[in-house]
């Protein structure tokens, strides 16, 4: 008879390796076909709603890492919530407008845009857009994100637009939308106007220059004799000068150098001096900033007025104190220059060439004319220094062109109107991490009205009518009408159709006495677009809600989707559109550099799905503290699938060593239980605590760690390794074994469920092999209950010192092992000398301590210890070969091996077991 056939060794189906880049693919069109979203949906709508919504990826391209780690993080939330006690709708969404998507046509796609009309162009626009959405849906599933993919919001969508319509005429009608001429970023890349969101900073070389203004009209405060120094890192802008700012508060010096005076802030002379290399400088008088309102400077290139005016926003930080005005060039000189009653001067066009306005530069680059004015300058005598210097400057984020402050007619939202609403709804939100409410607290506290419009073709046209005095239109009556056009048609409809066809039939009005009327031909903001979606979705769909729960994005979204949706949704409803706001860093590679296709260090979340499989990606997206940046490279996937595996291989072990049990007919009431068993079940309440709490704070690192150490350290390091002795070598009805199996089914199901946000695809197979497990799926179910255990907390107390002791005798076994004392710890005979509390602690534990060491022999001593005893704090600890024989079917090391004449190998325990068993 062969032994080893007498063993209840672990049987199961569920396969050692995982697999995941074959079985996910085949898990995942299961669900589709059972249409798990839609059943999850019914099983949990009477419950109380709670709304993640989804910010909108742009719809261009493959999804990247950090689209992963996103849409990742979200469906840990939602799965969690609705296994939790909530209705957990997920609708996903896409930003689909804006000029990368026109690039694509024309540069991608080779698409002549001349030789289309703008509905034409727009329409291949729409069905470019839609095969991304198409393309990157499809990546998003691969990752096991669960949502309505069916019903997707997508701001391209007739519905979607026609609500924004709506959102902009509410805004118009309260007095928040405005045309202006004042200066906004620029982008002569795009040829389009930029809000702050779009706008990066990057290094850019610039010339420094100081510029000498004489004095035209002194008003009786000067000499005549006297210039104005000016420092400006913007050459290009001098031809729109127009005046000199200083600070009525400011103490000024009139100095003599060499027979020249000049006029620089006094806490500026002697910056000044080392930077024009003066020698003999003579300070002549004094003036407060204040004296020099209205004196009239000299224009060094063109002798026409440059008015000198006084302006809070002059500093002494650099320069000279006194700063060279341009309204049509930057926010301060125009805010200063419209009190003072400056022309708005912008002698730039829409693609950055100088115009006529700037007499000896015209059709010059706005940046190559920076020479030829440096020249003209020196020419005249009016230069006094020229250097260069690298600084950070910002950038059009799309194209990465340098942008530039441009006045132009825009259409603007009023920020001020309503910051002090808006400071109060950022506050009234929950942020994670906390400083999320400084950083949006200070953004909308120093920003100034958003520039909405965009002088482009590909978005949702701003709904505006001109009379034919040039008088703006916008009703009630014209809003509601293009919202229902666009609601029907499109917004296309903008385009294919005259102003006269929008407009609602009949329409008159008193400014347009020929019944003439033309349409605006700029479109809104993307971010309009996007900043529109709490409205747009979630109070459009009768499944969800407003405000949501929950906005879950990138860092950068505090000056994007955070920042706009804040201000659309404070616009109409006094409030913001969010309960809470979570934020999450960038991810970069494994030296913690910022990930580049040029560099080569990018990872592709669906290659890495496809060679290890998407339950990989999510763990790590679980083990990372995703509120910082994060590290992703091949090696640190590599450690995350050997965490995987530890994790597939407990459950597997669990499954295994549960192919008998029937939990309706074999499991062990709590109470009967052995206190071993009863500890296991007392640490997993524990664990499921702080799993459960982890959740709920959207901590998932704590889970991963969590579960982990529990994985290996609770489980495999201790109850299912001395538990094998039981599991295996015990008669199959053996009350210790049944216990120990009820303890693991408990530990099974647990696990089970409480990984099914994060590993949904493992969880899913694992379920599959739960004895008694109704569900077809396991996201059909809630998440774990705690097992009522008595006494639980003097219980952890007993046995977690029982642990300790337990650390010592492992490590006791561990020197003897490397003394060449013992192989492994069945060959050992171990002798204790206790402490009385150690002592006290062995006799109240009424299990077999010998198994619970896994050692042959277990004896417990008296006196004092000999010297060779290893000592700890809690016992000394002798370790010897144990004597006897080895038990083929045990392997405990023992005297009784062959004392059985019918199983001379077996020990007798094992021959009264096989006898049983025959």
């Amino acid at each position: 008879m062969e032994y080893k056939d007498t063993l209840l060794m672990p049987q199961t189906e569920f396969p050692m390796r995982g697999n995941l880049p074959k079985r996910e693919p085949d898990m995942q069109a299961k669900w589709e076909e059972m249409n798990i979203y839609e059943k999850v949906q019914e099983r949990t709508k009477d419950r109380p709603l709670f709304v993640l919504h989804d910010g909108p990826p742009y719809a261009n391209g493959d999804i990247h890492i950090g689209h992963s780690l996103n849409k990742v993080l979200k469906d840990f939330i939602v799965r969690y919530k609705s296994m939790s006690g909530f209705c957990a709708p997920y609708v996903p969404g896409w930003d689909t407008h804006g000029l990368p998507i026109e690039q694509a046509l024309t540069n991608n796609k080779k698409v002549n845009r001349k030789e289309l009309s703008v509905a034409e162009f727009r329409s291949l626009c729409e069905e470019y857009a839609l095969s991304q959405v198409d393309r990157q849906r499809e990546q998003f599933k691969r990752l096991g994100a669960r949502g309505d993919w069916d019903n997707p919001y997508i701001t391209l969508d007739a519905a979607y637009e026609a609500r924004q319509i709506k959102v902009f005429g509410e805004m118009a009608k309260r007095g928040l939308i405005y045309k202006g001429k004042k200066p906004v970023y620029w982008s002569p890349s795009s040829e389009s106007a930029l809000a702050e969101a779009e706008i990066e900073y990057q290094d850019k070389r610039s010339a420094s220059i100081y510029v000498a203004f004489g004095i035209k009209d002194t008003k009786g405060v000067l000499e005549g004799d006297e210039k104005f120094i000016i420092w400006t890192t913007t050459p290009w802008t001098m031809p729109a000068n127009l005046g000199i700012s200083v600070h009525p508060e400011l103490e000024y010096s009139v100095v003599n150098v060499d027979g020249n005076k000049y006029i620089v802030a006094s806490a500026l002379v002697e910056e000044v001096t080392k930077v024009l290399e003066w020698e003999n400088v003579e300070v002549v008088r004094i003036h407060k900033g204040a004296d020099f309102e209205y004196v009239v400077a000299e224009h060094p290139l063109y002798g026409r007025d440059s008015l000198v005016m006084l302006g809070e926003h002059v500093t002494t930080d650099a320069g000279t104190g006194c700063v060279h005005t341009a309204p049509g060039h930057g926010e301060d000189d125009f805010i200063v220059g419209q009190k003072y009653g400056l022309d708005v001067l912008c002698p730039v066009d829409d693609k950055g060439h100088m115009t006529s306005e700037a007499p000896g530069f015209e059709g010059l680059f706005y940046d190559n004319a920076n020479k030829p004015i440096v020249e003209q300058l020196e020419a005249k005598g009016a230069l006094l220094k020229l250097s260069f210097f690298k600084h950070s400057y910002p950038h059009d984020w799309r194209t990465k062109k340098p942008v530039i402050f441009r006045a132009t007619a825009q259409w603007f939202a009023s920020i001020a109107a309503i910051r002090e609403d808006l400071l109060k709804a950022v506050q009234d939100t929950n942020w994670l991490p906390a400083w999320g409410e400084t950083r949006l607290f200070n953004m909308v506290r120093d920003r100034g009205d958003w520039c909405i419009s965009r002088q482009r073709v590909w978005g949702v046209p701003i709904p505006v009518f001109y009379a034919e005095n040039g008088e703006e239109i916008i009703t009630d009556e014209t809003i509601e009408h293009v919202a229902n056009l666009f609601r029907e048609h499109g917004s296309n409809v903008w385009f294919e159709r005259e102003a006269k066809d929008l407009l609602p039939e009949g329409f008159t009005h008193e400014a347009s006495p020929n019944g003439v009327f033309t349409k605006e031909q700029d479109i809104m903001d993307v971010w309009f677009d996007s900043g529109s979606s709490h409205q747009a979705v979630c109070d459009e769909r009768d499944h969800l809600q407003y405000p949501a729960d929950l906005y879950l994005e990138g860092s950068d979204q505090y000056r994007g989707w955070f920042n706009s949706s804040l201000s659309t949704a404070v616009a109409l409803t006094g409030k913001a559109p969010y309960k809470a706001v979570v934020s999450h860093g960038f991810t970069l590679d494994g030296e913690g550099r910022k990930m580049s296709k040029s560099i080569g260090n990018t990872i592709d979340p669906v290659k890495v799905c496809n060679q290890l499989g998407a339950d990989i990606l999510r763990l790590w997206v679980a083990s990372v503290d995703y509120q910082a940046d994060q590290r992703i490279s091949d090696d640190i996937l590599k450690q995350v699938a050997e965490a995987y595996r530890k994790i597939r291989n407990t459950f597997r072990f669990l499954l295994g060593n549960l192919h008998d049990f029937d939990v309706t007919k074999d499991a062990v009431a709590v109470e009967n239980l052995r206190e071993v068993d009863r500890y296991m079940l007392v640490k997993l309440n524990g664990l499921n605590d702080r799993v459960t709490a982890s959740y709920e704070a959207y901590d998932f690192s704590t889970i991963y760690t969590a579960v982990n150490n529990f994985c290996s350290v609770d489980l495999s390091a201790f109850y299912l390794d001395f538990a094998k002795d039981v599991l295996y070598i015990e008669a199959a009805n053996n009350a210790d074994r049944r216990a120990i199996q009820t303890v693991y089914y408990e530990v099974l199901v647990t696990l089970t469920k409480l990984m099914a946000p994060i590993l949904p695809h493992t969880a899913d197979e694992v379920w599959a092999f739960v004895q008694g497990a109704e569900e077809a799926s396991v996201q059909l179910t809630d998440m774990p209950g705690t097992v009522e255990v008595k006494d639980a907390e003097a219980l952890l107390k007993k046995w977690d010192a029982f642990m300790d002791l337990r650390d010592d005798v492992l490590k006791a076994l561990e020197v003897a092992r490397n003394e060449k004392v013992i192989g492994k710890s069945l060959n050992a005979s171990l002798t204790m000398y206790p402490t009385a509390e150690t002592k006290a602690l062995l006799d109240s534990i009424e299990e077999n301590v010998q198994q619970l060491f896994i050692v042959s022999e277990f004896v417990v001593a008296a006196g004092e210890a000999p010297e060779e005893a290893q000592q700890f704090d809690t016992c000394a600890i002798v370790v010897k070969q144990a004597e006897g024989d080895t038990c083929e079917r045990c392997w405990t090391v023992t005297p009784t091996v062959g004392t059985d004449s019918e199983h001379a190998t077996l020990c007798t325990r094992c021959a009264s077991v096989v006898k049983e068993l025959a």
